[in-house]
């Protein structure tokens, strides 16, 4: 799939897979072209040329049958700011031709029923997220397109959605995700595409990408045994070894090398006030594949 805005190319021959019964997460930078690639999907705006099926129809040709099968979250959402909750609730259960109480349920299950008769404009960040969720979910779709869910919103709120999303895999929902947050990514998803610049450089899940990338082990650890340097580089799958005044962080390869840093502290009776492990995410896999923070 190929999408240009004049002289600008937002998606840049984009093509993949999304499985049935996984949430599928479109994760890079602010303008890396992953809301323009959901919005073709979605068949809000049409591709300068490609071919989109999603659940075996074409999100133009079949528009309105598509319509009734998927719920969509757009990234900029936003209600009239007097409309109630269960105003909302109902209306969109109306469009669909659905009863009123298929709202009613929603909003209990999303935590949003003591609410339910307050005003759009009133509610938190993390509300407003949970009603939208709720509208997309009123038409019982198969395919659920998330996009920038939890973009400004505190730890708390964002773990919430993260809970919510993982209840609507577990209703046996397929979904379709966009994010810039890379830890969100490594929560939610089975499989993950990382795009840059309109182009996705690698799809696989989060935990392949990370071994494949990224198969180092740091290992921080304070000590000041006055040896401890020469030690540390002689061992055999440590690749570096840095150090701040008595914390050492080392760098190495392997299933067995945090063991065999641990065997070198007991070998030699090494005196350790402070000692942890830091795996690489990612963050990391993202900074190996651009030679940039997603953040930069």
């Amino acid at each position: 799939m190929r999408k240009t805005y004049g002289r600008i190319v937002a998606v840049d021959e984009v093509s993949f897979d999304v499985h049935e019964g996984e949430i599928f997460g479109l994760i890079g930078p602010n303008g890396a072209g992953k809301t323009t690639t959901m919005e073709c999907v979605e068949g809000l705006r049409r591709p300068d040329r490609g071919t989109i099926s999603v659940l075996g129809l074409d999100p133009f040709r079949d528009v309105y049958q598509l319509q009734e099968r998927i719920g969509v979250q757009l990234q900029q959402a936003h209600l009239q700011k007097r409309i109630k909750v269960w105003e909302a609730a109902h209306l969109w259960a109306t469009l669909y031709k659905k009863p009123a109480s298929v709202g009613d349920v929603l909003l209990e299950q999303l935590g949003l029923a003591e609410k339910r008769n307050a005003w759009f404009m009133t509610l938190s960040g993390g509300q407003q997220q949970r009603l939208f969720i709720a509208l997309a979910l009123i038409n019982d779709p198969q395919v659920v397109f998330l996009d920038e869910l939890t973009t400004g919103l505190d730890p708390q709120s964002r773990r919430t959605i993260w809970e919510l999303v993982r209840g609507i895999r577990a209703r046996g929902k397929t979904v379709f995700m966009t994010t810039h947050l890379m830890e969100e990514a490594e929560r939610l998803c089975d499989l993950v595409a990382i795009i840059e610049q309109g182009r996705i450089i690698d799809i696989d899940t989060p935990q392949r990408l990370i071994d494949r990338h990224v198969p180092g082990r740091t290992v921080v650890l304070v000590t000041q045994d006055p040896l401890a340097e020469e030690r540390f580089r002689a061992l055999p799958h440590a690749d570096t070894v840095s150090r701040a005044g008595d914390e050492f962080s080392i760098l190495g390869r392997g299933d067995g090398f945090v063991t065999e840093v641990i065997q070198c502290l007991a070998e030699h009776q090494m005196r350790v006030s402070d000692f942890r492990t830091a795996l690489p995410n990612l963050e990391d896999v993202f900074i190996t594949l651009t030679g940039h923070s997603i953040r930069d």
